[in-house]
């Protein structure tokens, strides 16, 4: 095969990485655009909605896509409603002060991950993907899931920007992401707002590894890389822009894509944490974010 099929099948896996990493990097930034909080437990909600997948597309009888289309909703609505419950038992008693919450955060992950070892074990276990579809091009035959994974994403982030901007949800998570004492003081209720943004972004973020496991497998520890790469995507394109998580998503996740297919995984990684560097060195504040006065 010439270097031009390569190249696409490096883009077209590139595009399935780069939208599972924008929907869960979209809750990362969604969290810290409104809330100010470093969620460094966001890689295990990520763990957690592939895990819930396996656990219930092995519970629910049928065809597989049946036993998915339940995964799809029920999983993302479990790990939101622990997100809100974690929100409402730890991160509201420490009234979301920044310091607080990374370390409160910090040891929720281990406590998710503890848990997910108990409960489910350590092996590596895949989930079944919904449809066997498969397309085949002039050089090579191409998962039909993979592009659903992409355009899944798709559909779901465009419902993100449609909340954020066209709905009154929407609008009062930015005056309240803007100054949340002014919010208060307008009848805003802002402990109400957190808990909401704080299980949406969780619930982004298992929803992405819903739609990865079949691809992958689901295990204890994968919350790893989608945490230190959501992280690299939201300081590139800015911390609580929506619109710079989608492109500096799409720059990484393309970019891995080719990297990896004609060099190495390793040398990715380590060109992304290079160009973090440099985004921090000439634009702290990230591609798309705003400068603080």
């Amino acid at each position: 095969m010439a270097f031009g099929p390569f190249l696409l099948l490096a883009l077209m896996e590139g595009l399935v990485t780069a939208a599972v990493l924008a929907l869960a990097a979209s809750g990362l930034s969604l969290v810290f655009g409104v809330m100010r909080v470093v969620n460094v437990a966001h890689g295990e909600f990520f763990m957690l909605g592939a895990v819930i997948a396996w656990f219930v597309t092995g519970m629910v009888p049928g065809p597989a896509w049946l036993a998915f289309a339940v995964a799809v909703v029920v999983a993302p609505l479990a790990v939101a409603a622990l997100a809100a419950l974690a929100d409402a038992l730890v991160l509201k008693r420490l009234n979301y002060d920044p310091e607080a919450t990374i370390v409160a955060t910090i040891g929720l992950l281990y406590m998710l991950q503890q848990a997910a070892l108990t409960f489910y074990g350590p092996d590596a276990r895949p989930v079944a993907a919904p449809f066997d579809l498969r397309l085949q091009t002039p050089w090579f035959g191409y998962s039909g899931y993979k592009l659903f994974v992409v355009l899944a994403a798709g559909v779901v982030l465009a419902g993100i920007w449609a909340l954020m901007t066209r709905t009154k949800a929407g609008l009062v998570m930015r005056a309240t992401q803007v100054d949340r004492d002014v919010a208060r003081a307008f009848g805003i209720n802002v402990d109400r707002v957190y808990m909401g943004t704080f299980a949406l972004g969780a619930g982004l973020a298992a929803l992405a590894g819903v739609l990865i496991v079949p691809i992958t497998q689901a295990h204890y520890l994968m919350g790893g890389d989608p945490l230190l790469l959501s992280f690299i995507v939201v300081i590139i394109g800015g911390l609580g822009s929506l619109r710079g998580t989608l492109v500096a998503a799409l720059v990484i996740g393309l970019s891995d894509g080719v990297i990896s297919m004609f060099f190495s995984p390793t040398l990715a990684k380590i060109l992304a944490t290079l160009l973090v560097a440099m985004v921090l060195v000439f634009r702290p504040q990230g591609l798309f974010g705003t400068r603080s006065p």
